[in-house]
C-alpha cells in the first residue's frame, strides 16, 4: 500500500481519494517524495519471448529453429511507442529472469537444463534458476544478455514508461544456480543444512534420507517423447526438497508444481512464525515505520536473499515488480522487503498474486503491497456475467465490499494465467468483451491491466505442445497470431489486421486514453443500478451503470452486457447524485467519451432522466459539461 494514500469512505458505495504528496524519511536528512497517482495507471504486460516473434509455423513442441522466439531488440522505439499511445503508464516484462530452458547454451557457461523436471520445452518463466541475470533466449547476444535487457529498460524510460518485471518468492527452479551472483553473494541453499526438515536459516525444506524422484505420468512424457541425452526419468537431489506448491513427498504427483522447491520464510512445518511479528498498530505505518522496525531485526537467511535480488533490480532501474503467489509467503517478509524497496524507490509499483480476500488488507496494509489482483470478486464476476450465468447487479456489492481498498485492486480481464478474454472458454468473441472492459477499467480508481493481443481480439487458439488453448503458452516456442498481424513483421503499424481488428484496438485506445486523464476515475463512486432496476421500465437484464465525478468532472457509465438485447430505456440518475452534483433543474447535454454521441439529461423535481438507446455489448461514458 502506498503510505501516501488516504482512502476515505464517504458514503455507502461511495468512494472519496485523498493524496498526501510528501512524508519526511527519519533515515535520510532529506524528504522522500512520493508522487502518488493523480490518474489511473494502465499497465501492458507482456509475454517477452513472444512478443517480437515473426515466425507463425506454430509446430506444436517446435524448436526455436522452427517456430521463432522474440528479443529484447524488438522492443524497438516505434514499438514502445505505439504501446503507449495505446495509453499505457507501465509495461510489465513477463519471463525475464534466467529460468530453465531446454536449449543448448554450454558456449556461454550455462548448463543443459534437464528436461525431466522442466515444463514445455522454452520453459516455465515461473522456475527461475538464476535471480541475477536474464533468459539467455531474449538477447541476440547470449553473452550480452544483461547489456541488451539494461538497453531495453532505458529504451523503455526514454519512451515515458516504467518497467516492471517478475519476482517469484515463493519457489525457485529444482537445479538454481548463479553464474552472475554479485561479490559475497551465496546461491540458494549453498550453506543449509540438510539433515533436518527444517532450520529457520535454511532455504528449502527437506526429505532426510529420501532421493527426489522423478514424476511419472501415462499421458506426458518430457518433450513429447523426443530422444535427449538428459531424459532418462531421473534428476540427481539428496535429499529431496519440498516441491514449491509445498509437496513433501519425495516424488511429487505430475500435477505438483515439480520443477520448483519451495522457499523457507522461516514458517515451521507445523506452520507457526519462527520470526519477529510486527506490533499492532503497524497497519496503520507507512513503509518508513516499516522500515525502521527491520533494521535491527533477525530475520530468516531468505529473506535477506529476496530483498538484495529486489534492490539488484531496483538499481539497474527497474520500477516494479509483480509478485507471483505473494500469499504463500508470510506478510512479514513483505512489510521487509518491500519497505526496503521503498526506501531505495519511494515510487515503486508493487503488485501482488493474491486469490483470498480475507488477506487483502494484511497484504496491502501490512505486507506494504501497492495493488493485488482483483481477480475472485471482480474478474470472476465479469465472467460469469458474460457466460450468462449472474446478473451485473453483483458489481455494485463488491465495490461496496471493497471501497476501503478498490484503488488496490488492480482489474485485468486477460493475462498469462487465464483463459484469453476472446477465447471460446471466456467471452467467445473480442466484441463480447468490450462492455467487461469499460467496466473494468472505469468502475474504481484502481489500475487497469491487459495482456498484449487481448487489444486485437487475440483468443489463443495456438496448441503449443505443453500450453493448449484458450491461453497463450508460457512454456513453447510459439507465435501470437493476432498481434503478429499487428506486429507486422516489426512495423508495429497494424497492417495485417482485419477491420475488425483495427476497430477493436481504436476501441482499446479510446478508452485506456480517457482513463489515464480523467479526473473523476479518481474520485467518488456510486451505482445507479438499484434504482434503475427497481423501477426504470425496459432497463433489461444486461444493463448496469453507475457514476463518477470529482470536484472537476462528473461521468455516467452505462454498459449492455447482453450480445442479442438492444435496450431503450428513461435512465434514472438519483435525487441524492444530483444533489451531491449541485445540479440546478434544467436539460444539459452530455457527451460520450469513447465515440462522441450526445444525449440529454433532464433534471428536474430534484432527480435526472436521460433516453438511451443502448445496442448489444454497447457502452457509454457520459461526461457533464
Amino acid at each position: 500500500m502506498k503510505s501516501k494514500l488516504l482512502l476515505l469512505l464517504a458514503m455507502s458505495c461511495t468512494t472519496s481519494i485523498t493524496f498526501a504528496q510528501t512524508k519526511p524519511n527519519p533515515f535520510m536528512k532529506k524528504k522522500i517524495e512520493v508522487v502518488a497517482p493523480s490518474k489511473k495507471v494502465v499497465v501492458y504486460q507482456v509475454f517477452t519471448r513472444l512478443f517480437g516473434n515473426k515466425n507463425t509455423t506454430n509446430k506444436p513442441w517446435g524448436t526455436i529453429e522452427e517456430n521463432g522466439v522474440g528479443k529484447f531488440n524488438d522492443f524497438s522505439n516505434d514499438a514502445l511507442q505505439e504501446i503507449k499511445k495505446l495509453g499505457v503508464t507501465h509495461i510489465w516484462y513477463t519471463g525475464v529472469p534466467h529460468h530453465d530452458v531446454i536449449r543448448d547454451y554450454t558456449r556461454y557457461g550455462i548448463a543443459n537444463d534437464d528436461p525431466d523436471v522442466v515444463k514445455g520445452r522454452a520453459g516455465s518463466p515461473y522456475a527461475v534458476k538464476d535471480y541475477y541475470n536474464v533468459n539467455p533466449d531474449l538477447a541476440v547476444n547470449p553473452a550480452k544478455r544483461l547489456e541488451e535487457f539494461e538497453a531495453l529498460l532505458a529504451r523503455t524510460h526514454a519512451n515515458g514508461l516504467k518497467a516492471i518485471i517478475d519476482i517469484v518468492p515463493n519457489h525457485i527452479a529444482r537445479n538454481y544456480h548463479s553464474l552472475s551472483n554479485p561479490r559475497g553473494v551465496k546461491d540458494f541453499g549453498a550453506d543449509d543444512n540438510t539433515s533436518v526438515e527444517y532450520d529457520r536459516n535454511n532455504n528449502f525444506y527437506y526429505i532426510p534420507g529420501k532421493a527426489f524422484e522423478v514424476p511419472t505420468s501415462d499421458t506426458y512424457k518430457p518433450l513429447n517423447g523426443e530422444q535427449n541425452p538428459l531424459i532418462d526419468g531421473k534428476f540427481t537431489e539428496f535429499p529431496a526438497k519440498w516441491t514449491g506448491n509445498g509437496s513433501r513427498q519425495p516424488k511429487p504427483d505430475i500435477n505438483d508444481w515439480y520443477e520448483t522447491v519451495k522457499v523457507n520464510y522461516g514458517i515451521k512445518p507445523d506452520g507457526t512464525k519462527d520470526f519477529p511479528e510486527l506490533p499492532a498498530g503497524y497497519d496503520r505505518k507507512g513503509f518508513e515505520e516499516h522500515y525502521a522496525f527491520w533494521k535491527d531485526k533477525d530475520v530468516p537467511n531468505s529473506w535477506k536473499k529476496f530483498r538484495d535480488i529486489a534492490l539488484y533490480w531496483t538499481a539497474k532501474g527497474v520500477d516494479g515488480f509483480r509478485y507471483d503467489m505473494a500469499e504463500m509467503v508470510p506478510y512479514e517478509f513483505w512489510s521487509y522487503m518491500n519497505s526496503a524497496i521503498k526506501m531505495k524507490n519511494p515510487n515503486a509499483f508493487l503488485l501482488a498474486e493474491v486469490y483470498n480476500p480475507k488477506e487483502y488488507r494484511n497484504y496491502i496494509r501490512l505486507g506494504k503491497m501497492d495493488y493485488l489482483y482483483d481477480k475472485v470478486e471482480t474478474y470472476d464476476h465479469l465472467k460469469a456475467v458474460i457466460q450468462g450465468k449472474t446478473l451485473p447487479d453483483g458489481l455494485s456489492d463488491i465495490q461496496k465490499g471493497l471501497a476501503d481498498i478498490e484503488h488496490h485492486m488492480l482489474h485485468f480481464l486477460d493475462n498469462h494465467d487465464e483463459q484469453r478474454l476472446a477465447s471460446t472458454a471466456f467471452a467467445g468473441t473480442p466484441e463480447k468483451g468490450k462492455p467487461l472492459m469499460v467496466v473494468s477499467a472505469t468502475i474504481s480508481s484502481s489500475p487497469t491491466m491487459i495482456y498484449f493481443g487481448q487489444e486485437v481480439g487475440e483468443a489463443g487458439t495456438v496448441d503449443g505442445g505443453f500450453g493448449k488453448p484458450t491461453r497463450t503458452s508460457i512454456f513453447d516456442y510459439v507465435g501470437v497470431p493476432n498481434h503478429q498481424r499487428w506486429m507486422n513483421r516489426g512495423k508495429f503499424d497494424g497492417g495485417q489486421l482485419t477491420q475488425k481488428e483495427k476497430d477493436l484496438r481504436d476501441f482499446y485506445s479510446r478508452l485506456l486514453n480517457f482513463t489515464i486523464k480523467s479526473d473523476a476515475l479518481m474520485g467518488h463512486f456510486k451505482e445507479i443500478q438499484t434504482a434503475n432496476r427497481d423501477s426504470t421500465e425496459d432497463y433489461s437484464p444486461g444493463i448496469y451503470s453507475y457514476v463518477r465525478w470529482s470536484a472537476n468532472e462528473k461521468l455516467i457509465v452505462v454498459t449492455n452486457f447482453s450480445w442479442v438485447t438492444t435496450s431503450t430505456f428513461d435512465l434514472k440518475v438519483p435525487s441524492d447524485v444530483i444533489a451531491k452534483w449541485q445540479l440546478k433543474e434544467g436539460t444539459y447535454t452530455v457527451t460520450d467519451q469513447l465515440y462522441g454521441s450526445t444525449a440529454k439529461l433532464k433534471v428536474a423535481n430534484g432527480s435526472g432522466t436521460m433516453k438511451l438507446t443502448v445496442r448489444p455489448s454497447e457502452s457509454f461514458i457520459f461526461k457533464l459539461p
